[in-house]
């Protein structure tokens, strides 16, 4: 935990200097850069620190640049920039065939592992709006809800949140939403995902959806995003489940197949 601490405090040194996070002038300030220089100074955006012991507990561990579990994800985060660079990609979906596979730990990892690049943000949005667990996972206010927003009890940018770790930005969801395909696939939606895309030109967009064979609102809303992974769980995902989920997303750009839940341990860095 001491590890973490002092990853988080050295990535926190410089407080000014940076980007601002108001819409128009983050997008004038990082229009045609090619690198983010300095910390992004968070005046529109809500920050909250974290309990690192609450992020221990839900395998959260890619804020630790020292532990050797991390590369996994620094592998994964390269892996998946890198096909994104060459197709001028920014939005990436996240699911899996069915639920407990970790796509939600996964999503979670790889968006931090993302936002330790010193020329990407990264903004990781849960749009699991029948159980979402991003919030959960993280520690965020139970107070900061996209279901909120949804109601017109609040304003967009009331519900981001920039969990105290630079280039972060979390669009945490803490109940679930009724009529959550016709939700996900509606002009506001659609508006709203736009926004988040378009914001700054080096932000990488994560969307945890929900499990494909549990729900259609995964395969509804693929049409607005560049790519998507797929994990499955070592052991418990099913071939035959993998082998339909390829076919459903057989119009939609999959990068691959992200194995989850092994047991297998190499005897070096890389697991």
């Amino acid at each position: 935990m001491e590890r973490i601490k002092e990853a988080i405090a050295k990535a926190r040194e410089s407080k000014t200097g940076g980007l601002t996070d108001a819409p128009g002038a983050a997008r004038k300030a990082v229009k045609g850069a090619d690198v983010i220089d300095g910390p992004i100074v968070y005046n529109q955006t809500r920050v909250v620190d974290l309990d690192l012991g609450h992020l221990e507990e839900n395998r959260i561990i890619t804020i630790d640049n020292e532990d050797p579990n991390s590369i996994s994800f620094d592998i994964l985060r390269t892996q998946v920039l890198a096909k994104m660079e060459a197709n001028n990609w920014r939005t990436l979906a996240i699911t899996s065939p069915t639920p407990a596979c970790g796509k939600t730990v996964v999503a979670i990892n790889l968006a931090l592992s993302i936002a330790k690049q010193t020329d990407y943000t990264a903004l990781l949005v849960d749009f699991d709006l029948r159980r979402p667990q991003v919030a959960a996972y993280l520690g965020l206010p139970k107070d900061i809800s996209f279901a909120d927003y949804l109601d017109g009890k609040i304003e967009f940018n009331d519900t981001l949140v920039n969990p105290g770790i630079p280039r972060f930005v979390v669009l945490p969801n803490r109940r679930p939403v009724k009529n959550s395909t016709e939700i996900l696939t509606s002009r506001k939606v659609k508006s709203v995902v736009a926004d988040l895309r378009d914001r700054y030109e080096k932000r990488i967009c994560i969307f945890d959806l929900p499990p494909l064979k549990s729900t259609d609102d995964a395969i509804a809303f693929l049409p607005q995003v560049d790519c998507v992974l797929m994990v499955v769980a070592s052991g418990e995902t099913k071939p035959s489940e993998v082998k339909d989920c390829r076919r459903q997303l057989q119009s939609s750009n999959l990068l691959g197949v992200v194995l989850n839940k092994s047991t297998e341990v190499a005897k070096t860095y890389y697991y």
